[in-house]
């Protein structure tokens, strides 16, 4: 799902409406799925946050934007395996007024020595989820979403290695993936905290899933949310989670 609610002013990315975000360098670009993500996933009262396949940076501006809105200090580390994508985030991160809380590099999460790292409150991912690969003819977007480069298990593995006790790990993926990256996840000592079915219009079935899962046991709450209204409008409550961003609303 292509974001699409406001034409970008400056080419090559979209305006957001305290920050810019470039997509012309990297395979993943500016996304409704991303977009609900930063807006939708918790945050962590341990204020260090890691963004995984950072892509164009758009989850650590996010994420930095609603942080930025409390007193408290906060870091985000957003790491992506494609140096021109790298490159993007960090030319991003620089010209937004978060610049100093966010680190950007280049870094493949499964080869990533974190003995010595603080741990996270947060962590944070739009998942590569075609799990036998798919035709493409971008080969930045192929890596970016061709689970080969990142499997599920392993991502799971990972992320409970760089989480706090208390910490949360959120996700979007295509309802159907959802459902496997969950039973790999409820296998491996993983808690589902949240979810959020996507449907694009009340009559449609949900193409996408938010989640959020914990390595504590906990009671689950689910919700829906449809992205357009009966004539075509965005609806009140896609609306009230992104208003913050688009420059629509």
């Amino acid at each position: 799902m292509t974001a699409s609610i406001a034409s970008p002013p400056r080419r090559g990315g979209f305006t957001f409406k305290q920050f810019f975000v470039g997509h012309d360098q990297c395979g993943m670009k500016v996304s409704t799925d991303g977009v609900l993500l930063g807006a939708w996933a918790p945050l962590p009262t341990t204020r260090r946050v890691l963004d995984i396949g950072t892509g164009s940076g758009l989850l650590s501006l996010m994420l930095a934007q609603r942080l930025a809105a409390e007193v408290a200090p906060f870091e985000i580390d957003a790491i992506d395996i494609d140096i021109a994508a790298v490159r993007q985030a960090e030319e991003n991160c620089a010209q937004s007024p978060w610049q100093g809380h966010i680190n950007v590099w280049q870094q493949d999460l499964l080869t990533w020595d974190t003995s010595s790292r603080q741990s996270y409150g947060l962590v944070i991912c739009n998942p590569p989820y075609f799990e036998h690969g798919a035709a493409y003819r971008d080969a930045q977007r192929e890596k970016a979403r061709d689970s080969r480069t990142l499997d599920h298990r392993s991502l799971l593995r990972k992320v409970a290695e760089l989480l706090t006790d208390e910490g949360f790990f959120s996700v979007v993926l295509p309802t159907q993936e959802a459902e496997r990256f969950a039973e790999y996840a409820r296998t491996t000592g993983w808690f589902l905290y949240r979810q959020c079915d996507i449907c694009e219009r009340v009559e449609r079935s949900a193409k996408r899933r938010l989640m959020v899962w914990r390595r504590c046991s906990t009671e689950c709450s689910a919700e829906c949310l449809v992205i357009r209204a009966e004539h075509g409008q965005y609806s009140t409550d896609f609306q009230r989670l992104t208003k913050e961003f688009y420059l629509a609303f």
